[in-house]
């Protein structure tokens, strides 16, 4: 018999995890596919088990200096790598859902998968507002070594005739920040209104999905110079400017650490005359490569997403305040359009 309501006595939490984690065609998961959010054990190993928000892990990669001539007379003398760290936050967020709240699916699916895929929909909604808030902190940053970052990963073309995005500028925006790793990049997210300049110029074609009614679906996801294009208008439009964002292969460290009850469901008898509420809670790292959460200004355990916003909560990655990470190595970039 088909389930049509919240049953708190049937309701197995691991399994309803399980459903949520099986909706496909979430920007997340396709930001994770493309390799832009990359896996870090690192930052598993210190926050799984633990109650713990934030901590300074190593950051791997950051290999570099000049050869030794290699000419047998040449002693090959080690020299002491730089110990790089990297602040790392965990975001916690949490909502609630009376039965009422859900929608049935109008071709009459079972009411919990219908309740699973809404809740993976609106969980994916949360998750890329606050990577658009880190990415709106790291542009916020302040002082000399992070502005190099900010300027010299940002491709402003909005005084340029009537300001609008062209065909070249995610490529030149991709080698104004990384040289010739610009192939690096994998991944962009913008604005409808920017997705809309790029259509007109036959630059960008969205991908299609068959329902399981066989009706054919256009979703949120396209393509543009071989890099997989994201659409989402909570990205940055500031008094007619839009922020388009390019996130490369291992842009962030990406980890879903998990909470002690990620979904649970209550019984109220009491109010309105007896109601089921949802609970969902979790907690995750959006950590981007060569910066560093410094946790200046956070009120409690977990940010919000305008703290996360905030530029003098970030810093690139130091040592000592004297050596810097090689910026050019972060594979993150923007472009700042008229549309």
């Amino acid at each position: 018999m088909r389930s049509t309501k919240f049953n708190a006595g049937c309701f197995n939490p691991k399994a309803f995890e399980y459903s949520v984690k099986r909706v496909s065609g979430l920007k997340i998961d396709e930001l994770v596919k493309a390799r832009a959010l990359s896996p870090n054990p690192d930052i598993r190993n210190v926050f799984s088990g633990s109650s713990a928000g934030y901590s300074r892990v190593i950051m791997r990669g950051a290999l570099d200096g000049g050869a030794l001539n290699y000419d047998g007379a040449t002693d090959i003398v080690p020299e002491n790598a730089k110990v790089f760290e990297q602040g790392v936050v965990v975001v916690g967020r949490a909502k609630g859902w009376v039965e009422k709240d859900f929608t049935f699916d109008s071709g009459g699916g079972d009411f919990m998968d219908n309740v699973a895929r809404q809740v993976a929909e609106y969980r994916d909604f949360v998750d890329i507002g606050v990577l658009g808030a880190i990415l709106r902190g790291i542009y916020s940053m302040h002082g000399s070594e992070n502005l190099e970052f900010v300027n010299g990963h940002t491709l402003n073309v909005s005084a340029r005739g009537d300001g609008k995005i062209t065909a070249i500028d995610l490529n030149n925006a991709a080698f104004k920040a990384c040289g010739v790793q610009k192939k690096n990049f994998t991944v962009v997210l913008m604005h409808s209104n920017v997705a809309t300049t790029l259509e007109n110029l036959n630059l960008l074609e969205f991908m299609k999905y068959t329902d399981k009614e066989g009706i054919t679906r256009e979703i949120q996801l396209g393509t543009w110079s071989g890099r997989l294009v994201i659409v989402d208008d909570s990205l940055p439009a500031d008094d007619g400017l839009y922020t388009t964002y390019i996130l490369g292969d291992g842009a962030f460290s990406y980890e879903d650490i998990g909470a002690k009850n990620s979904y649970e469901l209550a019984r109220d008898p009491k109010s309105n005359g007896g109601e089921d509420t949802l609970y969902m809670r979790q907690r995750k790292v959006f950590a981007p490569y060569g910066l560093s959460y410094e946790k200046n200004i956070q009120a409690t355990l977990s940010p919000t997403n305008e703290e996360l916003s905030d530029g003098d909560n970030w810093n690139l990655v130091n040592v000592d305040w004297s050596e810097f990470v090689d910026h050019k190595k972060i594979p993150i970039a923007r472009i700042i359009s008229g549309g």
